[in-house]
């Protein structure tokens, strides 16, 4: 079992930049595939960006596509997601999630998921 542990949130402005962190214990990080996902208020799960065990495919939802970047150190049982030109559409909770088995973008096929961290853009 991993447990993950999200932070680096907080708020922004719009046209700033935050670095969300996943830190993982228990078993072996480097067999977990990575997913970032947020929920807006009122809203569903949303997926944002995926990156797979050893770090060499990543993936990223339209909306973030060249503004976030998803990466990972397995060395460091991490997992980061940096976040860059935020606007306020991208205020909602961020979490991040694990799987040994799936890679993609179904939220409900994630086994293990961390806490949220809160991101705030506002002026």
């Amino acid at each position: 079992q991993v447990q993950l542990v999200e932070s680096g949130g907080g708020v922004a402005q719009p046209g700033g930049s935050l670095r969300l962190s996943c830190a993982a214990s228990g078993r072996t990080f480097s067999s977990y595939n990575i997913g970032w996902f947020r929920q807006a208020p009122g809203k569903e799960r949303e997926f944002v960006a995926l990156i797979t065990r050893g770090g060499g495919t990543t993936s990223y939802a339209d909306f973030v596509k060249g503004r976030f970047t998803i990466s990972r150190d397995n060395a460091k049982n991490t997992a980061s997601l940096q976040m860059n030109s935020l606007t306020p559409e991208d205020t909602a909770v961020y979490y991040c999630a694990a799987d040994q088995r799936y890679f993609g973008i179904r939220a409900n096929a994630y086994h293990h998921w961390g806490q949220g961290t809160q991101v705030s853009v506002s002026s």
